[in-house]
């Protein structure tokens, strides 16, 4: 069975935007024109667009017409330990270097905190009973762009046992940043070191929050990597699970390792 007509079209369209006879920011020719010159109607005109507008390709401002939409800057995630700090992904002192490094300034808001009884797989990460509460550190974080207008870039929540608060570790309680770090903070009060961790990287449709915070079409026509991260003392017990998502049409991951020296005995 042939194609629908707007199908062929949004496919001639798409493939003048992927070879770059259409480029980023420039504007189509209107619906009338663009009818005349695939001999067809408006409204097969307009059901071709919307499908290229779903796949976040093209953008129509009102007033001026339909655009080519521009790219956005994509921001390296480096998921390898780093050097100073020990950990990265996105974390502290090391997401902070590595976005300072392309010249811009990372920003996050106080954190939002929470006190709930953690689902299945939070409860399984930090090795507690599924009816224990969690400590929920939110924060929303932002990246400047070229002309140091704040965009909003990832949503971070780390979640911590309940039972470290009732060993002394009151200030996971406050809805303000812990100055020294949350790592160190822990170190000193508790004397959990956090020596390893363990990543898991997903992609999946956002939900309402995220949808309004990164401000995503409607449609699912962008999706979130959802970041997992749970860290460990020197023991192996896990100490922190911290979820983490980004837009995936902003943001790439990266891992590099060194290979093992060839064994020549």
């Amino acid at each position: 069975m042939p194609s629908p007509r707007y199908q062929e079209i949004a496919d001639t369209l798409r493939e003048k935007i992927e070879h770059g006879d259409l480029t980023p920011g420039e504007q189509l020719p209107t619906e009338k024109e663009l009818a005349n010159e695939y001999d067809t109607a408006r409204n097969t005109i307009r059901d071709a667009i919307a499908q290229l507008k779903v796949l976040q390709l093209l953008e129509t401002r009102p007033g001026k017409g339909t655009y080519v939409v521009e790219k956005p800057e994509v921001f390296r995630v480096t998921l390898t330990p780093e050097q100073k700090t020990g950990f990265s992904g996105g974390e502290g002192e090391a997401w902070i270097a590595e976005v300072s490094k392309v010249g811009r300034r990372a920003t996050a808001s106080k954190p939002n905190v929470e006190i709930k009884t953690g689902d299945r797989a939070k409860a399984s990460a930090l090795r507690v009973d599924s009816d224990e509460s969690l400590i929920g550190r939110h924060q929303q974080r932002f990246i400047t762009n070229s002309d140091g207008t704040p965009i909003p870039w990832s949503l971070q929540t780390s979640y911590y046992p309940f039972s470290f608060v009732e060993r002394g570790a009151t200030k996971l309680l406050r809805n303000e940043d812990i100055v020294e770090g949350t790592v160190a903070y822990l170190q000193a009060t508790l004397g959990i070191k956090q020596a390893s961790y363990r990543d898991g990287l997903s992609v999946r449709a956002p939900d309402k929050v995220e949808t309004d915070f990164f401000n995503l079409p409607p449609g699912g026509g962008v999706q979130v990597f959802e970041h997992r991260r749970t860290t460990y003392d020197t023991d192996g017990t896990p100490c922190r699970h911290t979820i983490t998502t980004y837009r995936t049409d902003r943001n790439i991951f990266v891992i590099e390792a060194e290979m093992p020296a060839d064994d020549e005995g």
